[in-house]
């Protein structure tokens, strides 16, 4: 049986650009940082890897990674403050979690998301 995912690498053109994205969100560096072609950060139990890719690599859309986080609306908050320009703002789904949708420099989407607590 599958237990978790432990990792997901996005590949990224300018990993300057990449981990200062990231950061700002509040991601945490666990290894790596500007100047390397492979950076990690911290995702709670797991990772989110970094590693760069030359211009000659394309991508398309390929689908979205959802982060569960303690405050939807606090880093929607932060996103704004850091000059970002989220796709979505935060709101309640049917099927049960506050949402937003973020897409990274990269082209790469992100949601971040709290299951709702019922009533």
């Amino acid at each position: 049986m599958i237990e978790a995912i432990s990792a997901i690498t996005l590949a990224t053109h300018d990993m300057r650009r990449a981990v200062r994205f990231y950061s700002a969100l509040g991601f945490e560096i666990a290894r790596g940082g500007e100047a390397t072609d492979f950076t990690t950060f911290r995702a709670g139990p797991g990772y989110l890897n970094l590693i760069a890719q030359g211009d000659d690599k394309r991508w398309s859309w390929w689908g979205r990674i959802i982060f569960h986080v303690d405050d939807v609306d606090a880093v929607f908050d932060r996103a704004l403050a850091a000059g970002l320009s989220p796709s979505t703002t935060p709101h309640d789904a049917v099927w049960g979690e506050r949402y937003f949708h973020l897409t990274d420099p990269d082209g790469h989407e992100l949601s971040f998301a709290r299951p709702l607590t019922a009533a």
